[in-house]
């Protein structure tokens, strides 16, 4: 799986493992879903992925579920 980082930001959010609110670094990623060459280009998606920095618990979720 190809990622390609756009940017991060720090953003204060829930934090399962934590249990509580904390800051969190914040990126997108363009994830290659596909494993096949061919098709690999058509299959690129945006994916928000959040890092605690308390913990260091980190979450992705697709961000287009078309």
């Amino acid at each position: 799986m190809t990622a390609k980082h756009q940017g991060s930001q720090t953003v204060v959010e829930r934090c399962e493992t934590c249990g509580r609110d904390t800051s969190h670094t914040v990126t997108v990623e363009i994830r290659t879903e596909s494993k096949k060459k061919e098709n690999a280009e058509f299959s690129r998606e945006p994916y928000r992925i959040a890092t605690c920095q308390i913990c260091g618990e980190t979450t992705s979720q697709r961000m287009n579920n078309a």
